[in-house]
């Protein structure tokens, strides 16, 4: 049996010319940045060289760019670092509540703390209330923070008009850029932002390692001390393989962007459009348009999630009910519910994301097997009303 990966939002797979530009810094090229003999200057000359091309492709400073462990820990050290550096200008912090978990977690964590965190509120279809979220600010506003691309939707975000807003105030403005960086251009001078994420692993580099940029002039606090790496900001002992590799995962995502975003729609369009016309009672999550490429997340009514989800997986096919992060638990998802969509529904959500290794014959295997499985397990619902009628639509005619 075929297996198919429609989890790309989860993780991807590392890119074979990603691989052989790492292998050599895990044998001959081994030492430790920090060390000061031959094989420590020829690692830290291969760590700048990766930071001077991510800088370059972002529209960054080399001095900008911190590597961290991946975007989890790149969003803690935005949100909490800039909370306890500017709290002597303010302890009024602002998130959208649609953010990953990383940054509501430790948003709450800061509440406990005595910060004072308001979560902005979004529309039906995922984006930030823009009104609402101006009208929150304060005088003791210190940041704002909204994510590029949300993480289970896959809804666009106005960061350009909320990151304008958020510098005419003097407010810290952050977005967490992991869902969209390699998909889409990120460039950290346009919509000017002060602070960013992303993580190698979601454009085919390696896990473990990702990026927070920090706006020149802005200071924020430490998030690991004891050691001296990434100046003094970021202790622990540099990763030399992964951040070369993100570095040139970064650059092949860019090079072929374009192309790939614009494959990688055709698929999900395809795909919604046969789900929407051959499976009924279903709901499309996130805005129609304004959305990333690859994702597809969809409501099925009288289904539990997790009870699809095996079942796909069962028929070969690799799907999400939500963030990574938050597999593991059992609550509705919060994107959704702050969505408006009603905790039942959303107990029955799929999260499907297409990558440029996936093809139209994928596509529509899926469907065919996603058809069979929601009457099955309608069939065997308590809920579904027995005065419905469980079936597709009419077959789709061949093209």
């Amino acid at each position: 049996m075929e297996r198919i990966y429609f989890d790309h939002a989860a993780t991807t797979a590392v890119d074979g010319r990603v691989l052989q530009k790492m292998l050599p810094y895990f044998t001959e090229k081994f030492g430790n940045p920090n060390s000061q003999h031959a094989f420590g200057r020829e690692a830290v000359a291969a760590v700048d060289e990766a930071r001077d091309e991510i800088a370059k492709l972002i529209h960054a400073k080399p001095s900008e760019i911190y590597f961290t462990s991946g975007g989890t820990e790149s969003d803690n050290w935005a949100l909490r670092g800039a909370a306890h550096a500017l709290k002597n200008r303010g302890k009024h912090l602002i998130v959208s509540a649609v953010e990953h978990p990383a940054m509501i977690a430790t948003a709450k964590e800061l509440i406990k703390e005595g910060f004072d965190v308001t979560f902005a509120e979004v529309d039906e279809y995922g984006r930030v209330d823009t009104e609402r979220l101006k009208s929150a600010v304060r005088e003791d506003t210190v940041f704002i923070g909204v994510m590029t691309a949300n993480n289970e939707v896959g809804t666009l975000q106005p960061i350009a008009e909320l990151s304008a807003f958020a510098r005419a105030r003097g407010i810290v403005f952050f977005t967490d850029a992991v869902q969209a960086a390699g998909i889409m251009k990120i460039d950290v001078t346009s919509p000017a932002v002060d602070m960013l994420s992303f993580s190698a692993h979601k454009f085919n580099g390696p896990k473990g390692v990702g990026v927070l940029y920090v706006r020149s002039g802005l200071r924020i606090g430490k998030i690991i001390t004891g050691g001296h790496q990434e100046r003094s900001m970021r202790g622990g002992t540099t990763n030399v393989p992964a951040v070369v590799g993100m570095a040139e995962a970064l650059r092949l995502a860019q090079e072929e962007q374009e192309k790939n975003a614009a494959y990688i729609a055709r698929l999900r369009d395809r795909f919604i459009g046969r789900v929407l016309r051959e499976i009924p009672y279903v709901k499309l999550n996130g805005h129609p348009q304004e959305r990333l490429p690859g994702n597809a997340n969809f409501s099925f009514r009288y289904v539990e999630g997790e009870s699809l989800l095996f079942s796909l997986d069962l028929a070969g096919i690799a799907v999400s009910s939500g963030s990574a992060c938050s597999s593991g638990s059992l609550e509705p998802s919060h994107v959704l519910l702050a969505m408006g969509v009603p905790e039942g529904l959303a107990h029955g959500s799929i999260r499907f994301s297409f990558g440029a290794d996936n093809t139209q014959e994928q596509v529509d295997y899926a469907v065919d097997r996603l058809k069979e499985i929601v009457v099955k397990l309608r069939a065997l619902s308590p809920l579904f009303p027995k005065d419905l009628k469980n079936e597709v639509y009419p077959k789709r005619k061949e093209e």
